[in-house]
């Protein structure tokens, strides 16, 4: 059972580590885009 609970728990972990992961890198994609969408649009404006 012990050894089990174990496996169980770094699975969890990895899953949690991995999904940080990815959920940052698509936080910054996400702001540089929206950043840089919104200087062409001031250039287009002036």
């Amino acid at each position: 059972m012990d050894e089990q609970l174990r496996t169980i728990l770094i699975i969890i972990i990895s899953v949690l580590i991995f999904g940080l992961l990815v959920f940052v890198f698509v936080k910054n994609y996400i702001r540089n885009k929206i950043n840089y969408l919104g200087k062409e649009k001031k250039k287009k404006l002036k």
